[in-house]
């Protein structure tokens, strides 16, 4: 199915996570709300994904499945090829919800189209997002202000929707393998206003990329810092310190963290 010009796409992108892509697709199949375009990026996989997407095309704006792309074969190359299929569709915003990933209750895409409607001028529209924990227990974790943007990401990728159609609107930077999507970001907020809605965006699949290689990622929002925002090693040392001994504090004090982190309850917001 091809969107009608100006749509909002959801792009997801996948590699050898059937599970968790059908996962993703049972939350949009379940919104009250289906004008958007589904765009899914499969990095080659090797467990039936390809032949899963080409039975259930009928579901899709576009879909391909091929090998990543870029110097660390991971996951912003799929995101770029399909952030070029959205252009080319021309829809002008775009969410990333990973395989495994879902919308925060069956109500979210009506919201989200709500909200673009309202704001459909700014860059970055962002929200909360929902996170399961590893005893099951669903917690909402509150976005930061993207004031704060120089401390890091102030929510999950998952939770922010990107407007497409700017003047030199990016793409990922895949020189980074952790931290592209930091600096997707940042360039964002450098090409216009950022909008804090008061909704959950996103229910957040623990085990990605980020959580799986923190100090290589702390490695590359340090480097992109210091190019996209002129920090010094000084400067910078003491934000990967921070950042180091929040991510120490939430490996070590899962509890301590939590607390501070999160806010109880979440169950109200799914589905």
């Amino acid at each position: 199915m091809t969107p009608p010009a100006g749509s909002f796409a959801v792009l997801t992108v996948a590699r050898d996570d059937l599970a968790g892509l059908t996962a993703t697709r049972d939350s949009l199949r379940a919104q009250s709300w289906q004008g958007f375009a589904w765009i899914v990026a499969d990095g080659g996989s090797a467990d039936g994904t390809a032949d899963w997407l080409r039975a259930h095309a009928g579901e899709m704006a576009w879909w391909r499945s091929a090998p990543d792309s870029g110097p660390h074969g991971g996951p912003y190359g799929g995101m770029n090829r399909a952030l070029d299929a959205a252009r080319a569709l021309g829809c002008r915003h775009a969410l990333f919800l990973n395989a495994g990933d879902r919308l925060a209750g069956a109500d979210t895409a009506a919201l989200l189209r709500d909200a673009i409607g309202r704001h459909g001028d700014a860059a970055l529209l962002y929200g909360d997002a929902l996170e399961r924990l590893g005893d099951g227990c669903i917690l909402s974790k509150p976005a930061r202000s993207h004031r704060r943007a120089a401390l890091g990401m102030f929510t999950h990728h998952q939770a922010m929707i990107y407007r497409l159609d700017t003047p030199g609107s990016p793409r990922f930077d895949e020189r980074f393998a952790i931290a592209a999507d930091y600096a997707f970001t940042l360039a964002a907020l450098e090409r216009g206003a950022a909008v804090r809605l008061s909704v959950p965006v996103c229910v957040f699949a623990p085990g990605g990329l980020s959580q799986r290689n923190a100090a290589q990622g702390r490695r590359e929002q340090s480097l992109i810092r210091r190019d996209m925002l002129g920090h010094g090693r000084a400067h910078e040392s003491l934000l990967r310190g921070a950042q180091w001994a929040i991510m120490t504090l939430r490996r070590l004090f899962p509890k301590a963290y939590a607390t501070w982190r999160f806010r109880q309850p979440a169950t109200l917001f799914l589905s």
